[in-house]
This record gives C-alpha cells, structure tokens and sequence, in this order.
C-alpha cells in the first residue's frame, strides 16, 4: 500500500517550458543587478563568499555574475547557482512578475491524495527555496501546506539509488511503501532499484500501462493504476 508519494516539478507537477521559458531567463535577466544590489545582505553575502571561495577566486562581483550566468548556460545543477536563483525567483513572485505553474490534474490529485491521507513530498534538482515558491504562488493558491517536506540535490543527485535511500529514511516510511513520480527514466531507474514505486509522467504521449516503469498521462492515470483501493 502507498503511504506517501514523492513527486519531481519539471514536466510531472508543472510544465518544463515554466522552468525554461520563465524562470531561467528571468534569474539569469535579473542576476547581475540582484548581486550588485545585495551583496552586503548576510544570506547573498555568504553565498557568494562561498562561491568564490570553493573556486579559488578572489571576491569579485563581476566575475561572480559571469559563473553564475555561464553556469546557467550549462544548465549546471550547483547548489550556489540553485540557491541563488531561488532568492531572484522569490522577489520575482512576491513582485508579481509570474506565478507558479502547476498542471490542473496535479492541483486536484495533490489535494486528493492528501485528504485521503498519504503523505507528499517534493524532491527537485531545483532548490528547497525554489519548489516551496513554485507551489506558494499558483493560481490556485498557496499549495504549500500539502506536502510534509521537500528534498532537493543536497539530499543527493536524481540519479543516484543512495538519493532515494536516503529519502526513505528522512521520511521513515519503508521504500516499498513510496511511489515516485517524474518524467525522467534514469531517475525513476534509481528509485526503483531501491524497492519504490515509480511511475513515468509522459504528458506528451498516450500512456502504456503495460511498460515498465507504468506511465502516465498526467496525476489521474496515477489514481487508475495504484490508488484504486485508497
């Protein structure tokens, strides 16, 4: 039986081109200005100090805004740039600039699942920051209060099983017992090979419920091939 379920954002929860079309172009827009301006704020400050320090560069805000802005050109999953990036997306949203996307059917089977009383947690390679400001600020409101914790790469990379063990044991629930969502298969590989659930979010295909791992269209198909009974 499902006690909980562990579900991606890109592409499962919310659509890729959000990530990429929106809040990639606009942290990497707004980067350079969001440095300058705070730099001397403890949390940037730190950050940035830190940055520099694990690449053996001295302070240099110019050269700080260039890393970052190269990193994100590479899509580059580092833990700085992730954080960082959360503090510009987090301004943005509080500003207005664009809200959180997340698909319909996610919306009302997160709220379902919840209800029904399994547990949901997010685990992204987007930062902790980020995930809890995504489902803050969607049209439907704030979404936040559904799920009992979020992971994201300090946990460990999406592709290493030790990730979703480590996951397990954070959760305390038996992986057996987890159903992992996304739309990516060598991260659902990874899961599986340590005893969860998993299923492929294919939102552009029809879904096959005769492959392995099952795939889905969207969050409904889910209810179809495990939470029947629940």
């Amino acid at each position: 039986m499902i006690k909980a379920i562990i579900t991606d954002i890109e592409g499962t929860t919310s659509s890729l081109s959000f990530v990429k079309d929106v809040l990639f172009p606009y942290a990497r827009a707004n980067l350079a200005k969001f440095i300058e301006t705070n730099q001397n704020e403890p949390n940037v400050n730190n950050l940035l100090l830190e940055t520099c320090l694990e690449n053996g560069h001295s302070f240099d805000i110019e050269w700080l805004a260039a890393q970052f802005i190269a990193w994100i050109d590479e899509d580059q999953k580092i833990t700085s740039l992730k954080a960082l990036q959360g503090m510009i997306w987090e301004a943005g949203y509080q500003q207005g600039d664009f809200k959180g996307h997340v698909y319909p059917d996610a919306s009302e089977c997160l709220k379902d699942w919840k209800a029904k009383g399994i547990s949901l947690y997010v685990y992204s390679s987007g930062s902790e920051q980020a995930q809890k400001l995504l489902f803050a600020y969607t049209e439907y409101g704030d979404l936040t209060p559904l799920f009992s914790g979020y992971f994201d790469t300090r946990i460990g990379h999406k592709r290493d099983p030790e990730s979703y063990k480590n996951i397990a044991e954070k959760i305390g629930i038996p992986a057996e017992q987890l159903l992992f969502l996304s739309d990516i298969i060598e991260e659902l590989d990874a899961a599986k090979s340590v005893g969860y659930k998993t299923a492929e979010i294919n939102r552009e295909e029809l879904p096959d419920f005769l492959s392995d791992p099952i795939r889905a269209h969207n969050f409904y198909d889910i209810n179809t091939a495990f939470l029947k009974s629940v």
